[in-house]
């Protein structure tokens, strides 16, 4: 009688990775409820604001609008004025309203530096409550 030979080293062994996941899924959980309980949650004592407390009751003072065009011209309600009648006009205009605001419109082509000489006019004069526009 002939007996067939078989090969005992010739099949590749498996890993079975659903085992080893399952313990890799348990041990992570471990730790999780373990950091979770010893770690303490410190909670700070605010008084938060409500919403009768932000009301503004006062009515908003209608700003100043100062603009600015493309040429550097300085212009308050459509009328050109130069660096003396906007002195005079923020002054009187601070005198009717004094929790008014300015705000300066200035053409997004005009260089930068006749902004800022514009907002050091106001500043001499006493507007430190200016706005710039934006679009």
């Amino acid at each position: 009688m002939k007996f067939k030979h078989q090969q005992q080293g010739s099949q590749m062994p498996e890993v079975n990775l659903i085992p080893m996941m399952d313990v890799i899924m348990t041990i992570l959980t471990f730790f999780i409820l373990v950091s979770m309980s010893l770690t303490s949650f410190q909670a700070v004592d605010a008084s938060l604001p409500s919403s009768e407390q932000g009301v503004n009751k006062d009515t908003p003072q209608e700003p100043l609008i100062i603009g600015l065009d493309r040429k550097g011209v300085v212009l308050i309600n459509d009328a050109n004025v130069n660096d003396t009648q906007i002195a005079q006009q923020v002054v009187s205009y601070f005198q009717k309203n004094p929790k008014g605001t300015i705000v300066l419109k200035a053409d997004k082509a005009l260089p930068y530096e006749k902004v800022v000489k514009t907002l050091g006019v106001l500043r001499d004069v006493g507007g430190d409550r200016v706005s710039l526009a934006i679009e």
